[in-house]
């Protein structure tokens, strides 16, 4: 029934995930609450939710858009679901901000594959990814997808190459300006440490827990299944997968170089969104979706309520 109601796309999926978010969200919302007020907390949580809710639907239009995915609305079931497995990562409120501005950017760089306005496309997905950078230190290591999509796609034209050190030195140096202006430009030595967890931590642990151990091999497998069912299929949605995939491992690297009080793993969720729908939609047997499709909402759920404990 799940399998069957999401493999369309109709506004009333999009009501119902909405809806279903916003049920978990708050609910996490409460249990966290701690001494403050609901009346304290309640205008920034609501900003936060709305950010976490059109990156949901971007991530919708992006693989519609893109054709990434098939015609049905699991990428966005599979991005909620895991942000509720991962209920927990949400209290790092700059990795959702900067998640946002990453997803237009990869929109932006997935699109370059029309071979239209190529240098307006690397400008500003660079550009995002700069603003991204100003939440987050580590996103500007998305910077590298960029140039290899550059060189994928339109390599001989020179200026390309330039265009991505254009748009990132725009955003630098507005920020440059306001900084200077509000005397605060101490900013850039504080915000940019680039931490790296995995050499600063005594254990492998510290730095990535058992839960997202899991889920980035389950990822990993998934995505080999998904490669292995497409090598025979045009070249075109394989080119774009490898890019999906290679956000995936920029993700995973991020995630390993991070301590593990500051995992940005929510980054990582919109390539595992689309590889676990592109081995979703493969599977022939309407019951064996069914079955795995019950199984993820249990399993999410499950960990939701480990966590509130």
């Amino acid at each position: 029934m799940i399998s069957s109601f999401f493999g369309k796309t109709k506004p009333i999926n999009n009501i119902v995930l909405a809806s279903f978010l916003f049920l978990f969200y708050f609910t996490n919302v409460f249990f966290q609450l701690g001494d403050q007020k609901l009346n304290q907390v309640i205008p920034l949580e609501m900003m936060l939710f709305a950010v976490l809710l059109i990156s949901v639907f971007i991530t919708n239009q992006i693989v519609r858009t893109e054709k990434a995915t098939e015609s049905n609305s699991y990428a966005m079931l599979f991005f909620v679901l895991l942000i509720v497995t991962f209920s927990d990562e949400l209290v790092i409120q700059n990795v959702l901000f900067a998640n946002f501005f990453l997803l237009l950017a990869f929109w932006r760089i997935l699109s370059i594959k029309s071979t239209k306005n190529v240098k307006h496309k690397i400008f500003d997905a660079s550009l995002l990814i700069a603003i991204a950078s100003l939440f987050y230190d580590w996103a500007l290591a998305f910077m590298l997808l960029v140039f290899f999509v550059i060189g994928v796609y339109d390599r001989k034209t020179f200026k390309n190459w330039l265009v991505p050190l254009l748009g990132v030195g725009t955003i630098f140096i507005l920020t440059f300006t306001v900084l200077k202006l509000k005397g605060s430009l101490n900013f850039f030595e504080d915000h940019y440490q680039f931490s790296l967890g995995l050499f600063t931590s005594k254990s492998f642990f510290q730095v990535l827990n058992i839960k997202t151990l899991i889920y980035l091999i389950l990822t990993i497998l998934v995505s080999i299944a998904v490669f292995i069912r497409l090598r025979n299929v045009s070249g075109g949605k394989l080119l774009l997968l490898r890019i999906v995939f290679l956000i995936f491992v920029l993700g995973t690297g991020i995630i390993l170089f991070t301590p593990a009080d500051a995992s940005p793993v929510l980054l990582t969720f919109f390539p595992a969104a689309v590889f676990f729908t592109n081995y979703f939609e493969a599977m022939k047997k309407r019951r064996l979706q069914e079955a795995l499709m019950v199984g993820f909402v249990v399993l999410a759920c499950s960990l939701f309520a480990v966590h509130l404990n």
